[in-house]
């Protein structure tokens, strides 16, 4: 059943995402269909609110490790990278509100104890997503630096980063004449270009901040 209700959804990851993650995607839907069938039910006496913490934070850490290789657990994951394609907003702000609806939906049915417990284990879930699966978060990068040519070459040969820059610069301290180049990157990506920094100017002076909406060309990395 599980299986069946992801072929719509499949075809679509198929389509709009690309061949070889709906590949991967098929092989976990399957792989989960299995374990569905294989592992027995587990009777637990905990808190609700315990399990539904620990839940979130298991299932969050699957899927965010998941999407950061290139892989999805199906169902919502993959309207999900579509939405986020076409929006920008995190994955896990996009898996909360459609997992809210539906638990909203589920709360006239089952009881809207049982909803409150759901939807903290989906607020849990959702957040540690985003921890994990930073692809989607971008970053403005602010560069003060007496070599940059060296960071420009760097960062455009290993990031394909467009680089905005100012000549021409003067600090304050040693009235030394400086450049500063600004960038957008993804957090995904934020590890790398510390690395690149480090190797061509370690005294370069480093400002990263959140970019809230980024709009013109920004170059996402591909899904295949």
């Amino acid at each position: 059943m599980y299986f069946a209700l992801n072929i719509p959804l499949v075809i679509m990851g198929w389509l709009k995402i690309g061949h070889k993650f709906t590949l991967y995607t098929v092989l976990a839907v399957a792989f989960s269909s299995i374990m569905m069938k294989v592992m027995p039910p587990i009777s637990t006496q905990f808190d609700p609110i315990i399990c539904a913490l620990f839940g979130g934070v298991v299932n969050g850490a699957g899927t965010g490790f998941a999407l950061k290789s290139g892989i999805s657990t199906g169902g919502l994951d993959i309207i999900g990278i579509i939405i986020r394609k076409k929006t920008g907003h995190s994955f896990g702000t996009i898996n909360i509100f459609f997992n809210l609806i539906i638990v909203s939906v589920a709360g006239f049915i089952f009881g809207w104890a049982f909803a409150f417990y759901t939807a903290i284990g989906i607020f849990v879930n959702g957040r540690v997503i985003d921890m994990i699966y930073t692809q989607n978060q971008k970053m403005q990068v602010m560069i003060i630096t007496e070599h940059p040519r060296d960071l420009i070459d760097d960062i455009q040969d290993k990031m394909r980063r467009g680089i905005t820059i100012i000549h021409d610069v003067e600090g304050a301290f040693g009235h030394t004449e400086k450049t500063i180049l600004f960038t957008i990157i993804s957090r995904y990506e934020m590890h790398e270009l510390v690395h690149v920094i480090q190797n061509k100017d370690p005294y370069a002076f480093v400002s990263i901040t959140k970019a809230e909406k980024v709009i013109g060309r920004f170059k996402e990395p591909k899904v295949e």
